[in-house]
C-alpha cells in the first residue's frame, strides 16, 4: 500500500503528474503566478527532490501577462504541449470575474525540460469569456478538449464544456455543455464547475472536478459516462448530487481540489491534489501560497466506483 509525505510537494497548487515512457513529469501553479516550471523524476517519490526547470516566463505585457493558472504538461504525436490560463490584467471585468482565456505552448524535442517551447497563441471557444483549466483526453478514438469558462447567459462564473480537437490548439465543431453549478455544495462564495480531469476504470470514464470558493469550501465533484456512449450527448452524463472529496477539520485539511490523476508503477490509482491545513487565510485566497500538493490511493467500489476517501493529515 502506497502513502507519500503529507504535503507532497509545499507550495504547488492546481498540480498535475504525467507518467510518459518510464518518467514522471510535475507541473503546478507558483504562489507569484509568473512561470511554468517542470520536475521529471524515474518515481512518484522522486519528484519531490527533483530539480525545478523553469521552461516559460510570462511577457511583461499582453495577454499572457499576469497570472498564470493551472498548467498541465501532455504529449501528443510525438511532441510536447503545456495547457494553460493567463490574463492581460489583474483587474476584474464588470461581472467582477478574472480575465483569463486559455493558451498552448508547443515543444517539438523529445525532452521538455531543456526543449525549445513555442507559443500557439490562444485556444479559441463560441464564448469570449473568462476561461481556465484544460485538460485533454484521447477517447473512441478521438482527442478531446475538457475545460472551465463563464457562460454569458448562465448565472456563475464557470461551467465545465467538452469539445473535440482538430489539433493540439484548435477545437472542432461545437462544445457541450457538461455540468454546471447547481447544488449547494457547488455554490459557496462562489458558483463555480472547474479544474476538470479525466479517469478511466473498467466501463466507465470519470471527470472529477472542483466546485466553490478556493478556501475551505473548495471540494470536489465527479461525472461519469459509460465508455461506449455518446460524450458530445449530455444527457448521457451522470453528476453526484453530494461532493466526492471535502474539507476535513479532523484532519485540519481544507479546501482539497483542483486535482489530477496518476498511478504507481503497479497501476494503482492516484489522486494528485492541493489542500490548505488551515483556515484563517488574510485576503483573497488567491494569494495566500499555502496550497501544498497532496497525493492519495484511490479504491474502488464493487459498483466501479471511485472512493476517493478523506483527505489525510498533515505527516511533516
Amino acid at each position: 500500500m502506497h502513502s507519500w509525505p503529507n504535503p507532497f510537494i509545499e507550495q504547488r497548487a492546481d498540480p498535475y503528474i504525467l507518467f510518459h515512457e518510464g518518467y514522471y513529469y510535475f507541473i503546478a501553479s507558483v504562489p507569484e503566478y509568473d512561470r511554468l516550471a517542470l520536475r521529471r523524476a524515474g518515481s512518484l517519490d522522486g519528484l519531490r527532490r527533483a530539480d525545478e526547470v523553469v521552461v516559460w516566463r510570462k511577457p511583461d505585457t499582453g495577454p499572457m501577462s499576469q497570472l498564470i493558472w493551472a498548467p498541465e504538461l501532455h504529449h501528443i504525436d510525438g511532441k510536447w504541449y503545456i495547457y494553460f490560463a493567463a490574463t492581460h490584467t489583474q483587474a476584474l471585468d464588470t461581472l467582477g470575474m478574472f480575465q483569463h482565456r486559455m493558451f498552448a505552448l508547443e515543444c517539438a524535442d523529445s525532452d521538455p525540460l531543456t526543449g525549445k517551447w513555442m507559443e500557439k497563441g490562444q485556444i479559441q471557444t463560441p464564448f469570449d469569456t473568462f476561461a481556465l483549466d484544460a485538460t485533454t483526453f484521447i477517447h473512441q478514438g478521438k482527442r478531446w478538449y475538457l475545460w472551465a469558462q463563464k457562460t454569458p447567459d448562465i448565472a456563475g462564473n464557470s461551467n465545465l464544456y467538452l469539445c473535440e480537437m482538430e489539433n493540439p490548439w484548435t477545437l472542432k465543431g461545437e462544445p457541450v455543455m457538461l455540468s454546471k453549478p447547481e447544488y449547494d455544495w457547488e455554490c459557496r462564495g462562489f458558483w463555480v464547475n472547474e479544474g476538470p480531469a479525466v479517469l478511466m476504470h473498467g466501463d466507465k470514464l470519470f471527470i472529477s472536478y472542483s466546485a466553490s470558493a478556493t478556501d475551505e469550501n473548495y471540494c470536489m465533484g465527479l461525472l461519469w459516462i459509460d465508455r461506449n456512449a455518446d460524450p458530445q450527448n449530455p444527457a448521457n452524463w451522470h453528476k453526484t448530487s453530494h461532493p466526492v472529496f471535502v474539507t476535513s477539520d479532523e484532519n485540519r485539511q481544507y479546501g482539497p481540489g483542483h486535482n489530477s490523476f496518476t498511478q504507481t508503477p503497479e497501476g494503482e490509482d492516484v489522486l494528485v491534489y492541493h489542500a490548505r491545513h488551515y483556515t484563517e487565510i488574510e485576503g483573497d485566497p488567491l494569494y495566500d501560497p499555502n496550497r501544498h500538493t497532496r497525493l492519495k490511493l484511490i479504491h474502488w467500489d464493487e459498483n466501479g466506483m471511485p472512493d476517493f476517501g478523506i483527505p489525510p493529515a498533515d505527516t511533516l
